[in-house]
């Protein structure tokens, strides 16, 4: 399954053409891709009208979803921090720590357009799309 992160999400409904976007405009309704709360959050809380928040939560709603955190992610989110700055590498944001990690722990690829996923990728094995 692939989980489409809140920055290509934001691009792709800002109308931005990124690598990202295209391959999110390739793989709706082809591949099974999977959204949860931390993200459906992300995304929705940068809309500035009702009207546009609506319609991005109706197309985010036709995906597959699933709870991201849970006591168990929560502390391997925060192993797997703690891993990376052994390593002398921090991640910036809380959230895509969580992100990873629930893709990690699930065996889900993660489509982004963020460079933290990039140190997870290269420390962690994180699958990207």
């Amino acid at each position: 399954m692939i989980v489409v992160d809140s920055s290509v999400w934001i691009d792709f409904f800002n109308g931005a053409a990124t690598r990202q976007t295209a391959l999110l405009d390739d793989i709706l309704g082809v591949e099974p891709v999977l959204t949860g709360d931390l993200i459906l959050c992300e995304v929705l809380q940068g809309f500035r009208s009702s009207r546009d928040a609506r319609r991005a939560r109706n197309a985010l709603d036709t995906l597959f979803f699933a709870p991201m955190v849970g006591r168990e992610i929560a502390l391997a989110s925060a192993r797997n921090y703690r891993r990376l700055r052994a390593r002398g590498v921090t991640v910036r944001k809380t959230i895509d720590m969580l992100i990873a990690t629930f893709c990690l722990e699930n065996g889900h690829r993660l489509l982004h357009a963020d460079r933290d996923f990039d140190v997870i990728e290269a420390h962690l094995g994180l699958q990207t799309v």
